[in-house]
């Protein structure tokens, strides 16, 4: 089995491939996110911890998901003005995906297997799941939805001083 998340390639929300090795050394933290759900507001908590920490070495990479409860309808287009015009959304944004099922992005299908949720779980439970890569690629750990951005910050510093 593949070990980091480099290998992977993932589009924009612009529509360009991007191959994950581009972030090779930095501390990511990888977000299925949504619309028009009740953690919605965790954009701009999110933005925080990107503007804070992107000097440093942190990158957040959010990726829509419609598979709870519809709350990500809209194209690519719509999705990026939302969290731009909102939330002041900077950090990279990636097409729609599906993180459940048969057509889950294969780089979930890792992300998931990599970092099982409560008792042992793979499948995502709700939009606003959270991922915690190291430098070197390694998933470090799952937090769920209800997980505030904020609570992650010594998380994060401590992979970024161990960079």
């Amino acid at each position: 089995m593949q070990q980091t998340i480099y290998p992977f390639e993932v589009t924009d929300i612009s529509g360009k491939t991007v191959s994950m090795e581009q972030f090779q050394g930095k501390v990511l933290l990888i977000v299925n996110t949504a619309s028009k759900c009740g953690f919605t507001p965790q954009y701009k908590s999110l933005q925080a911890l990107y503007e804070k920490y992107q000097e440093k070495g942190l990158v957040v990479l959010g990726f829509p998901c419609n598979q709870f409860g519809q709350q990500e309808q809209g194209d690519n287009d719509e999705i990026n003005q939302f969290c731009e015009l909102n939330y002041g959304v900077k950090f990279p944004l990636f097409a729609k995906i599906e993180v459940n099922g048969p057509n889950t992005t294969p780089l979930y299908q890792f992300l998931k297997q990599s970092a099982k949720g409560l008792l042992g779980s793979e499948s995502i439970k709700w939009n606003f799941t959270k991922f915690l890569i190291d430098n070197s690629g390694q998933v470090v750990t799952r937090f769920s939805p209800a997980t505030k951005p904020e609570k992650l910050e010594s998380s994060i510093v401590d992979l970024l001083n161990k960079a």
